[in-house]
């Protein structure tokens, strides 16, 4: 089998390390756009053309399944991806995991970029599947772009400033960008200091999304399979490398293989 993923940099790293380990044979292709990042900043109907190639050069592999691994993309680009893609090649969104972590009545942190917070789109999640619960959106600014550049230092200063926007009380927090998944550590450890310890409860979509798009193509998880899959990188369309930025992270690491090598 073989699976795309797509982002505008790194941030699809967790979901496809993920894939990798829910099917080591499969072989993978990682579909970002340098040329074009930051996506954030972008009015929607930029946004989504820059996709639109990125999803087009991942196409192109002819994969089984596309994962956008943008929260970003997916807020304003899915309906588009799929008009274009499916249902030749299923496209699986990635979606803040907001159900889940309301779903224990506890009280949520949303972490997610400045233009995400207080959008219709998390706000509309939040009232679907949030509804009576004491919800907090924390705002962090700067942190997907220093997690992009593997600038610990820059990492640490973002990631604990939205701790300290982050209420002392909270039991659950959503990750609601997928570069911050690649830093949880650094965030279960500056919230553990702003709790006092207390075990908090941690909501990512990596693992998700790798099983909805193994069930959507009818496949299941298989960890214990060889890892024989391989990866193709693909930088704005242009074969290429997975960035050196990428090895500051555990996800980027395992994804190396033999196949993959430092740009």
């Amino acid at each position: 089998m073989k699976i795309a993923l797509m982002d505008s940099g790194i941030g699809l790293l967790a979901a496809a390390a993920a894939v990798r380990r829910l099917r080591p044979d499969a072989e993978l292709v990682l579909s970002s756009d340098p040329d074009g990042m930051p996506w954030g900043p972008r009015t929607p109907a930029d946004l989504t053309g820059r996709a639109l190639d990125v999803a087009r050069a991942a196409a192109a592999h002819r994969p089984d399944a596309l994962i956008v691994a943008c929260n970003t993309a997916s807020v304003h680009s899915l309906p588009t991806l799929r008009a274009e893609l499916e249902p030749g090649i299923p496209v699986i969104g990635t979606v803040p995991a907001i159900k889940p972590a309301a779903a224990g009545g506890g009280r949520v942190a949303i972490w997610a970029t400045p233009a995400t917070t207080g959008s219709p789109y998390q706000r509309g999640l939040i009232g679907e599947f949030a509804a009576g619960a004491r919800v907090t959106e924390v705002p962090c600014p700067g942190l997907a772009d220093a997690v992009e550049a593997a600038d610990d230092d820059a990492v640490a200063a973002t990631v604990a400033a939205a701790a300290a926007l982050t209420p002392a009380d909270v039991t659950d927090v959503v990750l609601g960008c997928t570069h911050y998944e690649l830093v949880d550590t650094v965030i279960r450890a500056a919230l553990a200091a702003r709790t006092q310890g207390a075990e908090l409860v941690f909501h990512g979509s990596a693992e998700a999304v790798a099983v909805q798009a193994l069930r959507r193509i009818g496949a299941r998880p298989e960890p214990g399979l060889p890892v024989t899959g391989g990866l193709t990188v693909l930088r704005s369309g242009r074969l290429g490398t997975l960035p050196a930025a990428a090895f500051g992270y555990a996800e980027g690491r395992l994804l190396a293989g033999r196949d993959a090598t430092v740009g």
